[in-house]
């Protein structure tokens, strides 16, 4: 195989994994900081998804639409996070998964057909930003700059989240929660608040994934159910909770994902799953995850 083909590949893996890390984040900080399990995170993704289309229609042909729209989305998602998190995720606190994955279902049929009714069951799609339309050569492979700036932003927000998380002291507070809610409780910290700030910054990340998407897949329902399989899949990979461990298992995803497909087309899946197996069996709090 020609190097240039195995780069192309790589790059292919990079990319999938940028945008699964982006929705996946969210997802395991939720679960470190708040032991909640919201399988409803994909529904999140499809909206963000939903409103950058219906922000693009309503500020075409300004050439700043798609931008504008994908900030729209996320901030849409977020509100509507912190909301869900205030009337709903706050009464789950402390019950058994059980009820947190019967509830977190609930919500994915009900905004599932929510976006039915508002925009239809038909593919939507919406175009690349004109800056980023084109493509460069990179050892003699044609990389589209839409996804080279999505390989830059995954790993902005990887580091931008580690600097929050570790150098700041919100980022201290969320890991104290995450340790021992009721310690911080009794030291007089708003334990309330920070469940829905995070909650918050979880839905922005998802609405944010969910309009970056746009440009390189269609819009179509049930795109939620499909994305939260592979995100959880990420987060078991890399550990429940650990951040890092988001990032190196959506790399790890992207690369066994792509290559599998390379080496094996019709076990492509079944690699990821076997993986996944694999590391439950050796190590069950994931890669770079703790045991609770």
């Amino acid at each position: 195989m020609a190097p240039s083909f195995l780069f192309s590949q790589f790059m292919g893996g990079f990319t999938t994994a940028m945008f699964l890390f982006l929705i996946a984040s969210g997802l395991s900080l939720v679960f470190g900081v708040m032991r909640v399990i919201n399988f409803a995170h994909g529904s999140f993704y499809m909206l963000g998804a939903y409103l950058a289309w219906q922000g693009v229609q309503w500020l075409h042909p300004r050439a700043e639409a798609f931008w504008l729209a994908a900030l729209f989305a996320a901030l849409g998602v977020a509100l509507l996070g912190g909301i869900v998190e205030r009337l709903f995720f706050r009464h789950l606190y402390g019950r058994e998964e059980l009820y947190q994955l019967l509830f977190t279902y609930a919500l994915v049929l009900i905004l599932g057909d929510a976006a039915k009714f508002l925009w239809g069951t038909g593919q939507l799609s919406v175009s690349s930003p004109p800056v980023l339309a084109g493509s460069v050569e990179i050892f003699g492979t044609a990389q589209p700059l839409y996804n080279l700036f999505i390989m830059a932003v995954g790993p902005a927000i990887a580091l931008a989240g580690w600097f929050v998380l570790n150098r700041t002291g919100v980022g201290r507070l969320v890991r104290a929660a995450s340790y021992d809610r009721e310690m911080l409780d009794a030291l007089g910290a708003n334990v309330g608040s920070i469940y829905t700030g995070m909650f918050v910054f979880s839905s922005f990340l998802a609405g944010l994934s969910g309009a970056l998407v746009t440009p390189i897949q269609s819009i179509v329902p049930g795109m939620d159910v499909l994305i939260i399989v592979q995100a959880f899949i990420v987060v078991v990979i890399g550990g429940m909770g650990s951040f890092w461990g988001t990032f190196w298992g959506s790399v790890i995803y992207g690369q066994v994902l792509s290559f599998g497909i390379l080496i094996f087309p019709g076990f492509s899946l079944f690699s990821v799953f076997a993986l996944m197996a694999v590391i439950l069996i050796v190590r069950p709090w994931g890669l770079f995850g703790r045991p609770i």
